[in-house]
């Protein structure tokens, strides 16, 4: 079983940037890739990013591409979404997931077992 909690998410103006923070507890912190997804009111998930555990390796959703940036800090077992040049659409409940590590498409919601409760970000125009 693994936990996860968010934190970092509120009200910024367009234009700026905030750090979501996704802190696990559980099973090996280390074995499970990690993902971001949001939701908007009336939207489906969709993916935001993801970070592999075995080479650090990132993938982006195209519309937060050179905006958003994910990374780990496996001393802490917290993996981190750093946002900038935030924009209205990019306000929605984001929510870090975890999946067994190289298994799956770290694109598809699917594939992940374990998720947080989400944290609101809301961009304001």
């Amino acid at each position: 079983q693994v936990q996860l909690v968010e934190s970092g998410g509120g009200l910024v103006q367009t234009g700026g940037s905030l750090r979501l923070s996704c802190a696990t507890s559980g099973r090996a912190f280390s074995t499970y890739d990690m993902g971001w997804f949001r939701q908007a009111p009336g939207k489906e998930r969709e993916f935001v990013a993801a970070i592999t555990m075995s080479s650090g390796t990132t993938y982006y959703a195209d519309s937060v591409k050179g905006r958003f940036a994910s990374s780990r800090d496996n001393t802490k077992n917290t993996v981190y979404l750093q946002m900038n040049s935030l924009m209205p659409e990019d306000t929605a409940v984001y929510y870090c997931a975890a999946k067994r590590m190289n298994i799956g498409n770290p694109r598809r919601p699917n594939e992940y077992e374990y998720w947080g409760q989400g944290t609101q970000v809301t961009v304001s125009s």
